[in-house]
C-alpha cells in the first residue's frame, strides 16, 4: 500500500458543502493552497502560531525599486522553506507588473519532494492596495 506523502487537509477557505460536511483536499492542489496560505498570512495573525506567515506584508507601500523586489523574493523564499517542508523552492522572481506600478508579479518555481514533480505558482503582491497607479 502506497501512502500519499503530500497529506490531506481541509480545503481552503474552510466551508461546509451542501450537506454540512467539511471538504478535504490532498496532493499537489493541497500544497498549492498551503503555499497561498503562507504567502497571504502576515506573521502574528495566527494566534497559536504567531511566527507563521510571510513577512512581505511589512513591505506594502514601499516604493518600487530593485531592493524591494529582492526583499520580497528573500521573504517568500524564507517563509516557504520554513513552513512548507513538502517542497523544494527552486526559484522566486518578483517582477514589476506590466499594467501598473502598484503591484509585483511573483513567480515561484518549486518541486514536490514526494514525486519530484515541478510546479510554478504566480502570486500577485499589491504594494498600494486600492490604486492602479
Amino acid at each position: 500500500m502506497q501512502r500519499d506523502l503530500t497529506g490531506v487537509g481541509w480545503r481552503f477557505p474552510v466551508s461546509p458543502d451542501a450537506r454540512g460536511t467539511l471538504q478535504f483536499l490532498g496532493g499537489e492542489e493541497k500544497i498549492r493552497q498551503s503555499i497561498q496560505l503562507i504567502l497571504s498570512t502576515a506573521p502574528g495573525e495566527r494566534q497559536m502560531l504567531p511566527e507563521f506567515g510571510c513577512g512581505i506584508h511589512d513591505l506594502v507601500f514601499q516604493p518600487q525599486a530593485p531592493a524591494l523586489r529582492g526583499a520580497v523574493e528573500r521573504s517568500i523564499r524564507e517563509a516557504l522553506v520554513r513552513f512548507e517542508p513538502r517542497i523544494d523552492v527552486l526559484d522566486v522572481r518578483a517582477e514589476t507588473a506590466p499594467e501598473g506600478r502598484n503591484h509585483l508579479i511573483v513567480r515561484i518555481d518549486y518541486r514536490v519532494r514526494a514525486n519530484n514533480a515541478f510546479y510554478n505558482l504566480v502570486y500577485p503582491f499589491f504594494l498600494a492596495e486600492g490604486s492602479d497607479s
